[in-house]
């Protein structure tokens, strides 16, 4: 409702005109900053793909510029002297065995933390804080050790294993605080109609958990897809390779060959990018669910 004021001026619009002015720039400076930062990070993916086209001389003469001559040999280049083909495989079976194993561990344990009372509920759950505290690479000496005793050093065990052990933590946080934002109606509904907790589970708790589960399979998909450490100690068979020792051929204590290496990594790199489009819409909603309550 608008005020009439004594001049017959209506109160409540007289700056109506600036207002939506002063929105609408406001909005265009958004944009424009939200584009910048689009470019900026896109940049370096952008700068890689570019460069695994050239040829040496053209990196260290002209790193920020096209391509003089267009080399697309790199690529074949690239994927036979590294053996990418292998490693791809080998890169392939490692990180898909680690996340199915680290979504269906993680999962039943968010869903029993998250759902249930129990008495040991708050020690286990320190464990698996103290468990995202420990740094990764001071246990590769003890866990080289182990398995070495257990048999298992050059085998795919040796890396799903340890991928799997030290992405839990993280998994499960993340999995728990999505499950908290499902009413707990939807469990008890679900028991009136005669599943157990097994059924609960995997008729009820896993579909609403997607999102969730997706934001933790992309994080863990870049971890152990790009994994150099883990690899270089625990894999020593050719065969066995994975895509980040593959990409150490083209370095020696002579020099490196920059246009296979960009042409390597330019391969390396796209799984990474599909996976997420993929999953990006899942993605978006697991990172700001549990975020807001009501």
């Amino acid at each position: 409702m608008r005020t009439i004021a004594s001049g017959g001026v209506p109160t409540g619009e007289s700056h109506s005109p600036f207002s939506k002015k002063a929105k609408k720039g406001k909005s265009w400076i958004s944009s424009i900053l939200l584009v910048v930062y689009a470019l900026v990070t896109i940049y370096p993916l952008l700068w890689l793909f570019i460069s695994s086209f050239k040829s040496n001389q053209d990196f260290f003469g002209k790193p920020f510029s096209l391509p003089s001559v267009w080399k697309f040999d790199n690529y074949t280049r690239a994927w036979e002297v590294a053996g990418i083909g292998t490693a791809f495989l080998n890169s392939v079976i490692v990180t898909l065995c680690a996340v199915a194993l680290t979504l269906l561990i993680a999962a039943l344990a968010a869903y029993i933390l998250s759902r249930l009372e129990f008495r040991l509920k708050g020690p286990i759950m320190s464990l698996f804080v103290l468990g995202m505290l420990i740094p990764i690479h001071s246990t590769l000496v003890p866990l080289f050790i182990m398995m070495k005793k257990m048999h298992i050093l050059d085998t795919y065990a040796a890396l799903i294993l340890p991928y799997t052990a030290f992405q839990l933590p993280i998994a499960i946080f993340v999995i728990a605080a999505y499950l908290m934002s499902i009413p707990k109606e939807v469990e008890e509904a679900a028991m009136i109609d005669g599943n157990g907790y097994w059924g609960i589970f995997f008729r009820v708790i896993f579909p609403l958990s997607i999102p969730a589960m997706a934001t933790v399979a992309i994080l863990a998909f870049l971890r152990f897809w790009n994994d150099f450490a883990f690899a270089l100690v625990f894999i020593n068979k050719q065969a066995l390779k994975t895509l980040p020792l593959s990409l150490a051929v083209f370095s020696d204590g002579y020099g490196t060959d920059y246009s296979l290496t960009m042409a390597a990594m330019s391969i390396a790199v796209i799984p990474t990018i599909i996976i997420y489009l993929i999953f990006q819409e899942q993605i978006m909603k697991g990172m700001v669910a549990g975020a807001v309550k009501g």
